[in-house]
């Protein structure tokens, strides 16, 4: 355990409840400090090398996320390879040759992401990609030319991605293409491009044949089918491409294409949803197993392959699974082991063997811990869309083990991100923390979630604000009906499109919540769309314009202003929690700043958060215990749950504009950090 989280957890402990109601009180669970669920986690993201040699991770190092190494057979001998010191590395990837490991960063939250390695023997650290407001793609990695790969750069031409050969070695750069057009390209092993994406007017995309610069048509992607069809990647062999594809079809599919006669053949398809992931032996890259999510997450083989170890870790985990890495040899596994009522683990499997062993626990903190159960539900709409859903119940809650309180509670609504995203079955420390509080959470997979075909994604085109929100108010009136929640004690909570959510939850349905939190949400769809990177031009045809609208049109933009809750500003009753990162640049930080002036205009309660060294979502640890801090008691004001006294926000990087004082301790834990 880090310095860090010890002394957050050392802080916790000293912290005093709030008084609670008679239905919080009941609870007879530990109320379990939300620096366990949110602090840094002590070890995540087990990575083995392809030379199987090295075991890999990110832990803290003085409190900040940074990559940890250790040879495979000895653990023990851990050591950090990285310092960052203010910046958490959140992703790291073995280079191909095994004398690198690969991690992107940003500053502050800009998500203008630059390359860099460190050496897992030496711990050099060397920038690829040294450049100002630019954002690093990769393009492609090959095991024949292991030193070597290939990755976009749009430090040129912001809006597109020039593609260039990097030496993992020298660090020399070479330009491949100059490219002014395409939106993405699939090279082949020998690391020379093959294809070419770009879209066309109204949506469709177009894949061509590339040739050193030259192209010819290859195939065509319907607008319809954008979100939900995507090449995978070409086979060394260089004759088949694999697509997971929704063409001439509702659920999308995993395809194999054979490039010389153009055919295809299904290889995995379900009649529950789309196939999610695939996994692909690390050396051929032949597809072995797929998975598909719906009320589960459940992995199925392809042939015999992998086979017996789909039912040996089936066998061994008590729960879900999922392969994060595997060797050259294909002789060791990294997988990630998910139970819900456990922290997230890593382990080892020997496939020889076929005996999973420990390798860390996210969280060792919790674990011992009462945590809350979850259960995949079906919800109908007002229409008859079935909306995949998860509820998740405080421990003890449910006498019989079904997904109904034995008596109402406090709910909140908690409206994922995206909105072209998935809420998923699995340990949620979102969900775990509000169920820990006394709530009841309900998690829809609204229309435009995506993993359950295109119908379900084009079920909620124009519909922002309109069908994507009936199906929200639907779910909560589902759950009042089967006496799960409180009718007047339902908040609505979320981020990004879910802050979107909350927004129109409180300006177009005013009395449906008690109140709401909105995290980076837009208050305006004209100047959302209008405001989002250059680098994001090259697919908002088939994205924003054609699934909720384009403002450069007259018309469209009418309708995108009468789907914005700035222009319902004046309707709204309830409290708001309105958190923003001051360099977010999907959602700038005017989206925030408007609603809150609008709304302080108005003398409506609104508490406005802000953090200064954040983007779309808080990764600092300081940062992101002081908003589910704040979280905590606004919640628990509005619907009566449990919560832990503020406490400190040392090292936060937080300012509260407006509305301190509408949250016990807000105004002191601000002036004393």
């Amino acid at each position: 355990m880090s310095a860090f989280t010890r002394s957050l957890l050392a802080a916790a402990a000293s912290l005093v409840a709030f008084t609670l109601p008679a239905h919080a009180q009941s609870s007879g669970a530990e109320l379990i400090p939300r620096a366990l669920f949110f602090g840094n986690p002590e070890k995540t993201q087990g990575r083995v090398s392809p030379d199987g040699k090295w075991i890999s991770w990110i832990a803290p190092r003085d409190g900040v996320l940074n990559i940890w190494v250790a040879p495979a057979g000895d653990l023990s001998k851990a050591k950090p390879l990285t310092a960052e010191k203010t910046r958490p590395i959140r992703q790291h990837f073995w280079a191909r040759n095994s004398k690198l490991i690969l991690f992107i960063n940003d500053r502050g939250g800009d998500e203008n992401y630059l390359l860099y390695g460190v050496d897992p023997g030496t711990g050099t650290l060397r920038n690829f990609t040294p450049f100002e407001k630019t954002r690093v793609q990769q393009v492609g990695d090959s095991r024949t030319h292991p030193d070597e790969i290939l990755i976009g750069l749009n430090n040129r031409n912001p809006q597109f991605h020039d593609v260039h050969r990097l030496n993992l070695v020298t660090g020399k750069l070479d330009l491949v293409y100059q490219n002014d057009q395409y939106s993405a390209f699939v090279a082949d092993q020998s690391l020379k491009i093959r294809f070419a994406l770009r879209e066309k007017a109204g949506g469709a995309s177009e894949v061509l044949r590339f040739d050193n610069g030259k192209t010819t048509p290859f195939a065509e992607v319907p607008a319809e089918d954008s979100i939900t069809t995507n090449l995978i990647e070409l086979l060394p062999d260089g004759k088949t491409l694999y697509w997971i594809d929704s063409r001439g079809r509702d659920k999308a599919a995993l395809v194999a294409q054979d490039l010389a006669s153009g055919k295809t053949r299904i290889l995995a398809e379900s009649a529950k949803g789309d196939v999610a992931d695939v996994m692909v032996n690390p050396v051929t890259r032949v597809a072995e197993a797929y998975e598909v999510n719906y009320l589960r997450n459940e992995w199925l083989p392809l042939g015999n392959a992998v086979k017996a170890d789909i039912a040996a870790l089936n066998a061994q985990v008590k729960g879900q699974w999922t392969v994060a890495s595997r060797n050259d040899a294909d002789s060791l596994w990294v997988v990630q082991v998910d139970e819900v009522t456990k922290p997230v683990a890593f382990a080892l499997y020997d496939r020889q063997l076929r005996k999973l062993s420990p390798l860390f626990v996210t969280r060792p903190a919790l674990e011992g811990k009462a945590l809350a159960p979850m259960y995949g539900v079906e919800i109908k709409a007002r229409d008859g869309l079935t909306l995949p859903s998860f509820l998740t119940l405080p421990v003890g809650a449910s006498t019989n083990g079904e997904a109904r309180p034995a008596k109402p509670l406090p709910m909140v609504l908690n409206v994922h991100g995206g909105p072209w995203a998935q809420d998923t079955f699995g340990y949620n420390s979102e969900a775990q923390w509000m169920a820990n509080r006394g709530y009841a959470v309900l998690q829809v997979n609204y229309r435009g979630s995506t993993g359950f075909g295109k119908k379900f994604v084009e079920a909620a085109n124009h519909e922002f604000g309109g069908k994507m929100h009936d199906d929200l108010i639907d779910a909560v009136k589902w759950a009042v009906d089967s006496g799960i929640a409180i009718p007047d004690k339902v908040a609505i909570y979320g981020g990004s499109y879910g802050g979107y959510a909350t927004l129109v939850g409180l300006t177009f349905t005013p009395t449906a919540f008690a109140c709401g939190v909105d995290i980076v949400g837009p208050s305006s769809l004209v100047s959302l769309i209008e405001s989002f990177p250059e680098y994001w031009k090259p697919f908002m045809e088939s994205s924003w314009y054609r699934r909720v609208g384009n403002p450069a049109k007259p018309e469209e933009r009418e309708h995108l202003l009468s789907r914005s809750p700035i222009t319902r500003i004046d309707q709204v009753q309830r409290p708001i929690l309105v958190a923003q990162g001051a360099n977010d640049p999907r959602v700038t930080k005017k989206e925030s700043d408007r609603m809150v002036e609008g709304l302080v205009a108005r003398k409506t309660p609104v508490t406005y958060v802000l953090y200064a060294d954040e983007g779309h979502g808080f990764a600092r640890p300081e940062n992101r215990v002081s908003f589910y801090a704040i979280s905590e008691g606004f919640l628990a004001k509005c619907l009566g749950g449990r919560a832990e006294a503020l406490g400190s926000f040392q090292g936060a990087k937080i300012s509260v504009p407006e509305g301190a004082d509408a949250v016990p301790g807000l105004a002191q834990a601000v002036s004393t950090r």
